[in-house]
């Protein structure tokens, strides 16, 4: 079992990976770090005590990163997913769409939602 992290480019993947890390811990298993961003992630805020295995989004560069992590849930036994959150409009909602709402509602593996702090 391990815990599987969703990480963008953005503060929210920063605060997803550190609450992530802390759930590894906690639960002493191993962290897949699912990195959804269009840049390669930055190995030093990986822990060094804990199991990580890097997973890059492959295929397409426009494949959909919800695809591309529920694809990761499927292949491994997963038992939690970790997506950092924000505030939203319901209009930003409606005409961009949110990674972590569609994240919440597919994902067939309990999900920590983790706030960005302000």
């Amino acid at each position: 079992m391990s815990v599987l992290v969703a990480v963008p480019d953005s503060a929210d993947g920063t605060a997803a990976l550190t609450a992530a890390v802390e759930e590894a811990r906690m639960l002493r298993t191993d962290l897949v770090v699912v990195n959804i961003g269009l840049h390669p992630l930055d190995g030093s805020e990986l822990p060094t005590d804990v199991p990580v295995t890097v997973v890059d989004r492959s295929g397409r560069g426009d494949r959909d990163p919800v695809v591309a992590v529920l694809d990761e849930i499927d292949g491994r036994e997963v038992q939690r997913l970790v997506i950092g959150i924000r505030r939203r409009t319901p209009v930003g909602k409606a005409v961009f769409g949110s990674v972590s709402q569609r994240l919440l509602l597919e994902s067939p593996v309990p999900v920590l939602a983790v706030k960005t702090p302000a």
